[in-house]
């Protein structure tokens, strides 16, 4: 299993960001993926849910309503549209894949 997650940077306050995360050595489009983030001296957080069907997406009240995610089977490929980027949404975000397996994560910097 391998989960290689991009698209982090350092944006201002209200600004975008769009990772994602490409995963290999399982079966992508029968997974239900999440995306969690860790803020700089704070414990893991979970952010957000997709179930395989891409049916069914769960949000933390704290994003809800500014970031979406969402997933391309064919590519194998995990996103999370963050939009309204707030100071505290920094963090190392990584994609997992059940309780064992996720990546090394993107770096996710909000600052003016």
């Amino acid at each position: 299993v391998q989960l290689v997650e991009s698209g982090g940077g350092l944006v201002q306050p209200g600004e975008s960001l769009r990772l994602s995360c490409v995963a290999s050595g399982f079966t992508f489009s029968s997974s239900s993926m999440n995306w969690f983030r860790q803020a700089p001296g704070k414990g893991l957080e979970w952010v957000s849910g997709l179930h395989h069907s891409g049916s069914m997406t769960y949000y933390a009240d704290s994003v809800k309503g500014r970031f979406t995610i969402s997933r391309d089977n064919a590519k194998n490929t995990l996103y999370l549209q963050m939009d309204s980027l707030k100071p505290e949404d920094a963090g190392v975000y990584v994609c997992r894949l059940g309780a064992t397996h996720w990546g090394q994560g993107t770096q996710v910097t909000v600052s003016s």
